[in-house]
């Protein structure tokens, strides 16, 4: 290391170590609902784009600050907004007394300590989808904002749907009969990020280490930094925690269970094309939930291999009972649709239509309405809620990583009598084969994820010490999430 670089490196580290003792007293606070939020949005490379949109229209409501690592990208934002607070490092912005509140839009191996460290900080937070990478970071976001008193917000948009809320409780009270299974789909038109010789060089102005933060700083093996961090588990939870974590917290919230499933199981692949993604562009996850079972579907491929060719697969994608991006809920008597997040429609066993829901109201509304109440309880979509849905993305993807390439003889075995979960895995079976992929084909096989158990009270598989390990990760300094918030 040179003289240089060595300064450079010692003066990073203490900057870092120094900026994560945070004061315990909340520095702002919105006093009156009659004052300003002074607001900062940190990241806006993608969601955070939407965040800036949707915050800056509402009363009462100042973009005080913005903060995001890669250099072009602030400035294009901040040359929109003269005059606003901008950093690239947000422990520089944490610290400012002018910001009451901020929304993160990092990607997902950052959501959960940006989260915590604001918290401490003082500051409330609405936090995008899923709040945390892992199992155990979700639940110490949660205990953090308990302890401090802070409203923080899931950026799960249906949550604010009063439509599907109605739906929701008039499906709990057996107008369609009991439950069967409720279902999320995921069908999204994802096409290959390529494959790269070696390692990338890294986009100019941006500080590599700060970006990659609590996940491993890894050489940059794709195309893109942006976005395709999606597609590594070692920055992203895949289809599942990106798309699918919106349709997940909607079938718990039919289900109406409060804590992870007692068992899990998935089946998938990365299929179709080799590239440098490592997550799954083909899954079925199986929770096993004592009242009906919640299986979630994700599929990146389109109907067919002729599809392949198309310019644009968006309208080349499997429907399932007239969704793609849905949820379903099957009951004794029929079913209800979800096919987006302000609205929902029942049928009967017929397919005839006999109720409709439609409406919601604004998701950064209702978290500016409980900053000005102080009061969580206000929350349409609190952090326990995305912790929890969050947590059902992450234990299916434990699964599905201590899998190994499974015959479907040894599939089938492992499915057993389970009909729902057998009759998924038989469509997903037939897209492949639709796309020119057979399973049963060396090369082309899905990966058969361990059956895990769980104490859903303690949040930990029971028996299985690998895939308790996969509930957390290891850390590098100062870019630790606290066991202790």
């Amino acid at each position: 290391m040179t003289s240089l670089n060595r300064r450079s490196f010692l003066r990073k580290s203490a900057l870092g170590a120094a900026a994560v003792t945070w004061s315990a007293r909340s520095w702002s606070q919105v006093k009156s609902a009659n004052e300003d939020v002074r607001l900062a949005v940190i990241g806006f490379g993608g969601r955070g784009k939407d965040h800036l949109g949707g915050l800056s229209k509402l009363p009462g409501v100042r973009i005080a600050g913005l903060c995001d690592v890669d250099e072009a990208i602030l400035k294009a934002e901040a040359e929109k907004r003269p005059g606003t607070e901008t950093h690239t490092d947000l422990r520089r912005l944490l610290e400012s007394k002018n910001i009451d509140a901020v929304s993160i839009a990092t990607p997902n191996h950052w959501h959960a300590l940006a989260a915590i460290w604001a918290i401490q900080a003082g500051k409330d937070v609405y936090l995008e989808k899923p709040v945390s990478h892992n199992v155990w970071e979700g639940r110490k976001i949660v205990e953090a904002a308990r302890k401090y008193g802070k409203i923080v917000q899931t950026g799960t948009q249906s949550r604010s749907s009063f439509a599907i809320r109605q739906a929701v409780e008039w499906v709990q009270k057996g107008n369609l009969g009991k439950i069967l299974v409720s279902r999320g789909l995921c069908y999204k038109p994802r096409r290959s990020i390529g494959k790269v010789d070696g390692p990338q060089p890294i986009p100019a102005g941006l500080d590599y280490d700060l970006w990659c933060g609590p996940a491993l700083k890894l050489p940059l093996m794709r195309k893109r930094l942006h976005y395709d961090w999606h597609w590594d588990f070692n920055t992203g939870n895949g289809d599942l925690g990106n798309q699918g974590i919106h349709q997940m917290d909607i079938a718990r919230w039919f289900l109406g269970e409060h804590e992870l499933s007692p068992r899990v199981m998935s089946i998938g692949g990365r299929l179709g094309y080799i590239d440098d993604g490592n997550t799954p562009n083909t899954q079925v996850v199986w929770h096993g939930y004592s009242k009906a079972p919640l299986i979630f579907e994700v599929r990146g491929l389109p109907r067919s291999q002729a599809q392949q060719n198309d310019k644009d697969w968006n309208s080349s994608m499997d429907k399932f009972l007239g969704g793609s991006v849905a949820v379903i809920v099957h009951c004794e008597g029929g079913h209800v649709l979800v096919p987006n997040y302000s609205s929902a429609i029942a049928f009967d066993n017929e397919g005839k239509q006999i109720q409709k829901w439609d409406g919601a109201e604004d998701h950064y509304g209702n978290f500016l309405k409980a900053v000005r109440s102080r009061d969580p309880k206000d929350l349409n979509a609190d952090i326990l809620e995305g912790h929890l849905s969050s947590a059902l993305c992450h234990t299916g993807n434990v699964s599905y990583r201590l899998g190994k390439e499974g015959s479907p003889d040894a599939i089938r075995e492992q499915i057993g009598s389970d009909k729902d979960l057998a009759e998924s895995y038989g469509r997903m079976v037939e897209h492949l084969a639709a796309n020119g992929i057979h399973v049963a084909k060396a090369g082309e096989q899905l990966r058969l994820g361990a059956m895990l158990k769980m104490d859903p009270k303690a949040e930990k598989f029971r028996g299985s010490r690998e895939a308790n390990e996969l509930l957390a990760r290891p850390y590098r300094k100062p870019y630790v999430v606290p066991a202790k918030v």
